[in-house]
C-alpha cells in the first residue's frame, strides 16, 4: 500500500513533469502507477483535502448471507464435541444431515475454523486422491471384489501377523478379513469360501477377484479354488503400483486410525481383537468420501439411495430457507454413479 506522503510526492512529480512538457502516460510510467491511478490521488485531494488510502476504514454492508454470532457459535460448538472434532468438514455435513441437522455448508465450516485458527488436518490421514478408471467394472455388490495382505507388527522387531482382507469394488464394504501369523495359499482359499458362503453368493452370478502379484494370490492352491467356485481372477498390472488402490487404501486408512498400535501388538489373539473393531468401524461408521460419505455397509445392503435422497431433500429445504445462501446455485449433488471402475488399460 502507498503512504499518502507518498501518493503527495508523487503527484507533485507527475505536475512537474507535465509542467515541463511530459507526456501525462510518460510520466505515471516511469513511477509505476496507471493514469487513472492519478486521476483518483487528484480527485481525492480536491475532494477530500487528503490523497489518504480509505479503503481499511470503508465501512461495508453485511450480506444478506452472513452467519448470524448464534450460527456461527453453534458450528463451533458441533466442531468441537468429541464425536466431530476428528472429522473433517467434508464428513460433518453429512452426518449432521442424516440426523437432520442442517447449519451450513463445507466450506463456510472450513472458513470458520480457518478463521479461529482450528484449520489444522483433523485426523491422522492424508486427503483421498483421485482414483483411475479401471479394466473391471461392477454395478452391483458382489461382482468384483479385490483383496490383498497387509502385515502388522508384532511384539518383538521382525515379527509380524498378516491381516488379509477382502473388499467390495462396488460397495468398498468388507466382505471377508482374518489374521494370521504367516501369509499362505491355504489361508486365502478358505477366507474366500467363507467370504461366499457369507455373502451368499451364487456360483452361477459372474465375480472377479482382483489382487497384486503376491505369491499367495498366483498360488495353485488360490487358483484352484477360484476355478472350483466360478470365481474369475484377476492381477495387478507387472509394475503398477496404484493396480490394487482400493485395497491399499483401506489399509491406510486402519493405519492411520488413533487407536493403531503402531509399535506392535502383544500377540495374535489382540491383533485379531483390534482388526475386529476396526471391520466393525469401517462398515458400519465410517463416512467413506468414495461413496458420498454413505458407510460402505449402507451402500452394501442398498439403503443408500434413501439416505442420499433424503439428504437432498434436507439441502433443498435448507436452501428454501435461506435462498441467498446459494446465490443460484443448485444444492449439493448427492448421487452416486452407476457402474464403478477399476484401473484402466491405458491407450
Amino acid at each position: 500500500m502507498i503512504s499518502a506522503s507518498d501518493r503527495k510526492e508523487a503527484i507533485m512529480l507527475i505536475e512537474e513533469a507535465k509542467a515541463s512538457g511530459a507526456r501525462l502516460c510518460r510520466a505515471c510510467h516511469i513511477l509505476g502507477i496507471d493514469e487513472r491511478t492519478y486521476y483518483r490521488w487528484k480527485r481525492m485531494q480536491r475532494e477530500c483535502g487528503s490523497v489518504s488510502d480509505r479503503r481499511p476504514t470503508a465501512v461495508h454492508k453485511a450480506p444478506r448471507n452472513k452467519l448470524s454470532e448464534a450460527e456461527r457459535a453453534k458450528i463451533l460448538e458441533i466442531v468441537s464435541q468429541p464425536e466431530y472434532r476428528d472429522m473433517p468438514p467434508c464428513e460433518i455435513v453429512p452426518a449432521l444431515i442424516d440426523k437432520g441437522i442442517y447449519v451450513a455448508s463445507e466450506s463456510t465450516i472450513y472458513r470458520i475454523l480457518r478463521e479461529e485458527k482450528m484449520a489444522g488436518h483433523r485426523g491422522r490421514s492424508a486427503a483421498p486422491v483421485h482414483r483411475p478408471l479401471a479394466t473391471h467394472k461392477a454395478t452391483a455388490p458382489n461382482q468384483v471384489w479385490m483383496w490383498d495382505i497387509t502385515y502388522l507388527r508384532g511384539p518383538i522387531r521382525g515379527q509380524f501377523y498378516y491381516l488379509y482382507l477382502i473388499s467390495d469394488l462396488f460397495s468398498r464394504d468388507i466382505v471377508g478379513w482374518e489374521v494370521w501369523e504367516n501369509e499362505s495359499a491355504e489361508h486365502a482359499s478358505e477366507l474366500i469360501r467363507r467370504a461366499t458362503l457369507a455373502q451368499h453368493w451364487l456360483t452361477t452370478s459372474p465375480l472377479v477377484l482382483h489382487s497384486d502379484n503376491g505369491s499367495p494370490m498366483k498360488s495353485a492352491t488360490m487358483l484352484e479354488t477360484l476355478y472350483a467356485l466360478g470365481i474369475t481372477p484377476s492381477n495387478s498390472r507387472p509394475r503398477v503400483s496404484n493396480d490394487n488402490a482400493y485395497a491399499e487404501s483401506i489399509f491406510h486408512t486402519l493405519k492411520y486410525r488413533p487407536n493403531y498400535q503402531p509399535n506392535g501388538f502383544e500377540g495374535l489373539q489382540e491383533a485379531r481383537e483390534w482388526c475386529k473393531g476396526f471391520v466393525t468401524w469401517y462398515r458400519e461408521e465410517h463416512h467413506h468420501s468414495g461413496i458420498r460419505f454413505l458407510t460402505p455397509a449402507q451402500r452394501h445392503s442398498g439403503e443408500g439411495k434413501a439416505i442420499l435422497a433424503k439428504r437432498h431433500e434436507s439441502y433443498e429445504n435448507a436452501k428454501a430457507a435461506h435462498p441467498e445462501r446459494w446465490n443460484g446455485r443448485p444444492t449439493r449433488d448427492w448421487t452416486l454413479p452407476d457402474t464403478v471402475y477399476l484401473n484402466p488399460e491405458k491407450g
